[in-house]
């Protein structure tokens, strides 16, 4: 068996969400699918992917490890976020092509199900106070057993003030912190002491405001505080690890195991938020998942994708033993974007599994991808300060 072809999708949902697929097509009628993390960044990506299939075409694709090899080294200067995002997304799809080819899921060849589910979150964050309590409610009320929102915006003379079409929004760190401190106390009110609470950053504070921040939120025992800083500085991770006596969950924006090597090794995070489509597909998450376990770290895959990230990443889940929680934002698996996925996997009362279907057990309909294809570009929403300074979205 050899690979064919590969192609890219960029689609758009009913939601107008935003996925960017990959197809791996192989001389067998098999195919597999992939997807790539940073949709923003896609247009470089589309040819990064293009720039590697040269390496990819007439391979096997069980040689999975030393494809990954080749792509993230052949360059001679290692792959960076916009080529890790496309190593990604093939080496996704041809471990789906391996699964549908001995007709066994993902999960299987990971080594086998350690658990018979994988317990997920959902995010519920509402553009006021109440609409984030009502969300979470409601998620309770459906089976759900953790609740997820980020860092808020605050109020200012320069929210929602547009730039090039891109969304502008105002945050002010200590506005942001007493709001964030408010907002959870309400939710953990409303939903009660037995229901998770993840708390997300989303990198938008400098240390010494996460610190004070987290002081005031350990009252409220949320189960983990998310990219409490840029990722640029793992090194940073020692000073809120000394500071901060709450769990801490990083790495979405790291792109290969040599990122996550500190804060492993020197034991700074608590959870460790792997992007299967940012950091070099199964191949290498899987790497990072078995060294996270050495030191008593569990893995909580960073899903704000598609279908085939979200079966990805629950794959993973079922195969390891290190698990805290899996990103589920969108709600039950299955409830958007069916016409472009018809197959998902299953999800009930807060857990997802995969079925026992070849490869990662979703379905891509081709001919729907041509009437929700997007032209890819574009930027992320931005935050700005009272002074008009850049901070992180």
């Amino acid at each position: 068996m050899k690979v064919t072809q590969v192609r890219t999708f960029p689609v758009s949902d009913e939601e107008d969400r935003r996925y960017i697929v990959v197809r791996v097509d192989t001389d067998a009628g098999i195919h597999g699918l992939g997807e790539v993390g940073i949709v923003w960044w896609g247009r470089a990506i589309g040819q990064a992917i293009e720039h590697l299939s040269e390496l990819i075409i007439g391979a096997d694709p069980w040689e999975t490890e030393r494809l990954w090899q080749e792509m993230f080294r052949s360059s001679f200067f290692p792959a960076d976020k916009v080529y890790s995002c496309a190593i990604s997304a093939i080496d996704l799809a041809l471990w789906d092509i391996k699964g549908k080819s001995v007709e066994k899921p993902v999960y299987k060849l990971l080594g086998g199900p350690v658990r018979d589910k994988v317990v997920c979150y959902i995010h519920t964050q509402g553009e006021t106070m109440q609409q984030l309590v009502d969300n979470s409610v409601q998620a309770v009320d459906q089976g759900w057993k953790f609740v997820r929102w980020g860092q808020p915006e605050s109020s200012g003379p320069m929210a929602n003030r547009s730039m090039n079409e891109t969304r502008m929004g105002y945050l002010q760190p200590e506005a942001s912190n007493q709001l964030a401190v408010e907002q959870m106390s309400k939710v953990r009110d409303a939903v009660g002491p037995d229901i998770e609470l993840c708390f997300d950053v989303h990198t938008r504070l400098d240390p010494h405001h996460v610190i004070k921040l987290c002081k005031e939120l350990e009252e409220f025992k949320p189960f983990f505080i998310e990219d409490p800083i840029r990722s640029e500085n793992p090194g940073t991770y020692r000073l809120i690890r000394d500071k901060v006596n709450l769990p801490i969950a990083a790495g979405e924006q790291w792109s290969s195991k040599w990122q996550f090597r500190q804060v492993i090794e020197e034991d700074l995070i608590d959870y460790a938020r792997i992007d299967l489509c940012n950091v070099g597909g199964l191949t290498e998450a899987l790497k990072i998942t078995h060294w996270a376990e050495t030191h008593y770290i569990d893995i909580a895959p960073h899903n704000p994708l598609g279908p085939v990230s979200a079966a990805a990443c629950v794959s993973l889940c079922m195969a390891s033993t290190n698990v805290g929680v899996q990103e589920m934002p969108f709600g039950r698996p299955g409830s958007y974007a069916a016409k472009l996925f018809p197959e998902q996997m299953d999800w009930e009362d807060g857990f997802a599994w995969c079925y026992d279907k070849p490869g990662l057990g979703v379905e891509f309909k081709i001919e729907e991808a041509e009437h929700s294809h997007f032209e890819m570009g574009g930027f992320a929403p931005r935050l700005i300060r009272d002074d008009g300074a850049f901070t992180n979205w």
